[in-house]
């Protein structure tokens, strides 16, 4: 297993979108759009991979000088409690500290906070409806 920044339109990125897709966007009934996906050009895209294939994957997001914001964290279901999310998260905030940002912000499904809870992330204010599900802004100062 290796965890490694990923290039916007190469294979790899089109992996990154394949398990997006798979496992945060279809069983909501979603899609991608163009444009949306244009802005990621830009992001910082993280990929865990094991032999070609990817496992886990997220992206940051420039929020401004100091903060980045995480988005996009996706690990299929039968892969969970393998501590491949965890290790994207902490290559995540190694990479984010490296380039100088001091905090990570995301918008965490509700489902998912005590997952990010672990790693030191508390929730800044209230619920909110994303993606037609309930989420928390959270946030950890590097």
């Amino acid at each position: 297993m290796s965890l490694k920044q990923i290039d916007y339109g190469t294979k790899e990125y089109d992996q990154m979108l394949a398990l997006r897709y798979a496992v945060l966007r279809q069983p909501l009934g979603l899609v991608f759009y163009r444009d949306d996906l244009a802005k990621e050009k830009d992001d910082i895209l993280i990929a865990c991979m094991d032999e070609g294939d990817m496992l886990g994957c997220c992206i940051l997001s420039v929020e401004g000088h100091e903060t980045v914001r995480l988005r996009q964290m996706a690990v299929p279901d039968k892969l969970h409690g393998k501590g491949i999310g965890a290790s994207i998260i902490n290559f995540a905030e190694n990479l984010a500290r490296d380039k100088g940002y001091k905090r990570v912000t995301m918008h965490a499904r509700d489902t998912a906070i005590g997952f990010y809870e672990k790693f030191g992330y508390s929730i800044k204010g209230n619920q909110f409806k994303e993606v037609n599900l309930p989420h928390h802004v959270m946030e950890k100062l590097l």
